[in-house]
C-alpha cells in the first residue's frame, strides 16, 4: 500500500482560523525584578545573582563571577545552579551516585566523603545540587534569553577552576 492509497478519499471539511502570531516579549523586564520574585529560594540577593549570571554567561569562571558579585565562590555556584545553569557539578557521575546513596542513608557521611575523594567543598556543593533543583521560572527566562541573544547561556562542561570553590 502506498501513501497515495492511504490518502485516497481524505478531504478537508473545516478551515483553520488564522489567529496571527503569538508574541511574548518580556525583554524589558529587569532581571533583578524577575529574581526578586524568588529571593527566598536563592542563596544570595537578587542583585548579586543577576551579577553572577551576567558575569558567568559572559565567560567568567565561577570564582571571577563571585568576586564581581562580592559573594563566596560556593554561594556563586549554588546561585548559578538555582538559575538553571548546567555544568556546575564538581563530581563525576559515579561519584554523584555516592552522594545520592549517602543522602538516602546507605553510606555514612565519612564513608561517602572518602569514596568521592575526600574534598569537603566538592562534597558540599554536590549535596546542595542533589537537594536543590533549579528554579524553573528563572531557568526558563535564562533559556529564552539565550535563544534571543544567540546562545549566551548555552553552557556545558564542568567548572574550569574547581579550586575556586575553596
Amino acid at each position: 500500500m502506498t501513501l497515495s492509497d492511504i490518502a485516497a478519499g481524505i478531504e478537508v471539511t473545516a478551515e483553520q482560523r488564522d489567529r496571527g502570531a503569538a508574541v511574548v516579549d518580556d525583554t524589558g523586564v529587569d532581571p533583578i525584578d524577575r529574581l526578586a520574585e524568588h529571593a527566598d529560594a536563592l542563596p544570595c540577593t537578587p542583585a548579586a545573582t543577576a551579577t553572577l549570571v551576567e558575569a558567568y554567561t559572559a565567560g567568567a569562571s565561577v570564582g571571577e563571577a563571585a568576586r564581581e558579585a562580592n559573594v563566596a565562590p560556593m554561594t556563586a555556584a549554588k546561585a548559578l545552579h538555582r538559575c538553571g545553569i548546567d555544568g556546575l557539578h564538581p563530581l563525576a557521575p559515579t561519584r554523584r551516585e555516592i552522594v545520592r546513596e549517602w543522602l538516602s542513608g546507605r553510606y555514612s557521611r565519612s564513608d561517602a566523603l572518602a569514596l568521592v575523594g575526600g574534598d569537603e567543598a566538592d562534597f558540599a556543593l554536590s549535596t546542595y545540587i542533589e537537594t536543590h533543583d533549579p528554579i524553573p521560572e528563572i531557568a526558563e527566562a535564562l533559556s529564552a534569553a539565550s535563544d534571543v541573544d544567540g546562545g549566551v547561556c548555552a553552557l556545558g562542561g564542568s567548572i574550569s577552576l574547581p579550586d575556586d570553590l575553596r
